[in-house]
């Protein structure tokens, strides 16, 4: 019966590249991809550090896996004539997928090796624009433009000094103090005419810009 028993669970603790990655990308929601260590991981995992090296050749092609799950994890544009709701979609996911895994931001299109989710990624969102009727030129730019957004906000939003009004308040006083009451009086308007109202989330502030960008496209699309 023991010997039953280990035999059974041992599919459990197997080790796999899968698992090995994934595992990674945990520690690395958890605490920062900069805490993130083999050894650290092989004591996760409950293995012996080399026994990691079995299914991955180091850590930049460990980074290579991690982040081409985190691609897997973006819902994929279609074709069709509805491109902006298809896009709009896309940046939703992606914006979502970075608030995840505050990790990957740097790193989403920094890969020399990338894996089959991020080219099939790329390739959606490419195709998505040209069965639309974008131009190869005009496709590069509106995939330039949308990420460049994307990946703006979610890093401006991941360092923001504050998440709720409250915060709002607190870090306002403490940046405006220094100064006479009136030396900024169109920042202190936002702050307390917007910025303080109850409810309010930078965030919110995403699909705003999106829209913008999309609509921006379209008719550049229809005079290109």
């Amino acid at each position: 019966m023991a010997v039953q028993a280990i035999s059974s669970a041992q599919p459990r603790n197997r080790l796999s590249r899968e698992r090995v990655v994934r595992a990674a990308i945990a520690h690395a929601d958890a605490v920062g991809l900069e805490a993130l260590s083999m050894r650290k991981l092989a004591e996760e995992l409950g293995v012996a550090p080399m026994a990691l090296y079995r299914h991955v050749a180091n850590k930049d092609d460990l980074i290579d896996g991690m982040v081409d799950v985190v691609f897997s994890e973006i819902g994929l544009p279609s074709g069709g004539a509805d491109w902006k709701s298809a896009m709009r979609r896309r940046g939703i996911s992606l914006r979502d997928l970075l608030a995840r895994h505050r990790w990957a931001i740097g790193l989403m299109e920094s890969r020399t090796n990338p894996g089959p989710a991020n080219l099939r990624h790329h390739d959606a969102v490419l195709g998505s624009l040209r069965a639309a009727g974008f131009s190869v030129e005009m496709a590069a730019h509106a995939y330039s433009v949308l990420d460049g957004y994307i990946y703006g906000f979610a890093l401006t939003k991941m360092n923001l000094p504050f998440d709720s009004t409250t915060d709002i308040a607190e870090a306002a006083q403490t940046m405006l103090e220094p100064f006479p009451l009136n030396e900024y009086p169109n920042l202190l308007e936002f702050i307390t005419d917007h910025a303080m109202k109850p409810g309010y989330d930078y965030g919110d502030e995403f699909e705003y810009g999106l829209d913008l960008i999309l609509d921006g496209l379209e008719r550049a699309k229809q005079t290109g």
